[in-house]
């Protein structure tokens, strides 16, 4: 399997669009792996994860083949990882030789709204958008595409059942946890058994130890020390360090060099990880 991490930001991207601190203004001048969209991602180019407003800068600069995607994963509703507006681009008049049918699988909140922009839609255009949605449980085991995936309870908005993601595919295990914090007791129980080949972690705060909606670095040696204690992840597990907000202060040369200490990687976008 491989991961390719096509977005890397927390919500305001890197530089944030209205900000003028120095972070952000530095990341501007440097350029290259400084400069961070909004999270997103895609398994062996085919299961994509999450669909942030900047799908369509990361179709044109990784080439990132949308027309193809059959499987769409979202952890939950918040804009910088949902945005149902872009799936209205399916229909006939905005895409020709439309190919099968878009599989969509995230939560409740995820579902309403997409319910209301096709309905907004619809009252513009009769055009079917050729998607079909999927409410998925936590902790229930779904299958697509020849892979088998598994929702799990993160620890970020209280007021909606975000997910985490365990993907599994031909002996191989994938670990996705972000947005979080530190994981929720009923998480920790439920991956007892399995043991990762790759563990990616939200690392929105970056110097910071977090008690909140996401972690930094400090929680993200935790949530490792866990794992490997747990028999989930041993010398071979490759762990990745993503989602930066630009208030965590590092630049990826000072990220990459800390997360480094701990064996961890650090995603930029466009990052390929295969395992």
């Amino acid at each position: 399997m491989k991961i390719q991490y096509l977005g890397t930001a927390a919500a305001e991207g890197w530089p944030g669009i209205f900000c003028r601190c120095a972070v952000c203004r530095e990341a501007l001048r440097r350029g290259g792996k400084d400069i961070r969209t909004r999270s997103q991602a895609v398994i062996d180019d085919r299961i994509l994860i999450d669909l942030p407003q900047d799908t369509y800068s990361h179709m044109l600069r990784f080439g990132l083949d949308m027309p193809s995607i059959g499987t769409l994963l979202v952890t939950h509703s918040h804009q910088d990882h949902w945005y149902p507006e872009e799936l209205m681009m399916r229909r006939e008049g905005f895409a020709v030789d439309m190919r099968g049918v878009l599989e969509i699988y995230g939560n409740d909140a995820v579902g309403a709204q997409l319910d209301r922009v096709v309905k907004d839609a619809l009252e513009y255009s009769p055009n079917k958008a050729r998607i079909n949605y999927h409410e998925i449980r936590e902790f229930e085991t779904y299958h697509a595409e020849g892979y088998e995936f598994i929702p799990l309870k993160a620890s970020h908005n209280p007021r909606e059942n975000c997910f985490l993601y365990v993907i599994r595919k031909d002996g191989r295990t994938l670990f996705y946890g972000n947005d979080t914090g530190y994981l929720p007791e009923e998480t920790w129980d439920f991956i007892r058994e399995y043991r990762f080949d790759l563990v990616s972690m939200d690392c929105t705060m970056q110097k910071e130890k977090l008690e909140t909606n996401h972690m930094g670095l400090p929680n993200n040696v935790d949530v490792a020390n866990r794992l490997k204690d747990m028999g989930c992840a041993d010398a071979h597990t490759k762990f990745v360090v993503t989602h930066f907000s630009h208030n965590g202060g590092w630049l990826h040369e000072e990220m990459e060099k800390r997360a480094g200490e701990y064996g961890f990687l650090t995603a930029y976008d466009g990052m390929t990880v295969e395992f």
